[in-house]
């Protein structure tokens, strides 16, 4: 008879509550991302060119929230357990920043080109 795996211990006393939320949600953010260079890929016919900077943008955002994710999710569990969590507010106003930025791009390539 094989013997039950041990459960992986969970460095928080909250497991499946905000670390895991959180992950998940920057998760979503960065689908959305790939979602929206997706669509402006339909736009490359109409628009030409200019749409490839809406396509950087976004990608380069996407990929920057893939290659932080363990380290923000690690932050998060060691925080809670060490009661010094703090927001990570760079990450959220980069996220914005490149948000308004991808808004504006969208504007130019509709009205200019």
């Amino acid at each position: 008879m094989r013997a039950a795996p041990a459960s992986v211990p969970c460095p928080h006393e909250d497991p499946g509550l905000q670390p895991e939320r959180t992950a998940l949600a920057w998760g979503r953010t960065m689908m959305t991302l790939c979602t929206a260079a997706a669509i402006y890929l339909r736009w490359l016919p109409t628009h030409g060119v200019f749409v490839l900077c809406l396509l950087a943008v976004a990608l380069c955002l996407a990929g920057g929230i893939y290659a932080t994710q363990r380290r923000r999710y690690r932050r998060a569990t060691t925080g809670i357990a060490g009661e010094r969590l703090t927001p990570d507010a760079v990450a959220v106003g980069l996220t914005a920043g490149a948000c308004v930025v991808l808004g504006a791009l969208g504007l130019v390539t509709i009205l200019v080109f």
